[in-house]
């Protein structure tokens, strides 16, 4: 087994231990850390209200799939997490935007904080094809 390390700039760094995505060599599941709604150039939460920091997390996600050879659409697996449970409507508006109606499997949780002060984060399981190092 070799574990590949996924990273693009066109998503935030890494603001702690961790990588952008992993896949491992000959495997087809590529594993996404959470994303919260930073911008990539300046590091800093975008501003504005929820519904931009959902959209932004999206960005931040699909820029890490396809430095992973995939899409969004390859996501099978969803973890979303709210600050704020009365923002599950707005995350459904959103997402309803960046996926078809074969949605990926899915969980909201409430948690009563996030990094930087962030209102929403996701991670994310995606299937491509087989994993060989080409990132």
């Amino acid at each position: 087994m070799q574990k590949h390390i996924i990273s693009t700039s066109k998503a935030p760094k890494a603001i702690g231990t961790y990588s952008q995505a992993v896949c491992i060599t000959g495997g087809s599941s590529v594993y996404l850390s959470g994303q919260i709604p930073l911008i990539p150039e300046t590091m800093e939460i975008i501003s504005g209200g929820i519904n931009e920091q959902i959209n932004q997390v999206f960005k931040n996600l699909m820029a890490v799939c396809q430095k992973s050879n995939g899409n969004l659409k390859d996501i099978v697996k969803l973890n979303i997490y709210l600050t704020d449970l009365n923002n599950f409507p707005k995350v459904n508006e959103v997402m309803s935007t960046y996926f078809d109606e074969s949605y990926p499997a899915r969980a909201v949780v409430g948690v009563s904080e996030l990094p930087k002060g962030s209102m929403v984060e996701m991670d994310g399981i995606m299937i491509i094809e087989p994993c060989d190092y080409t990132y």
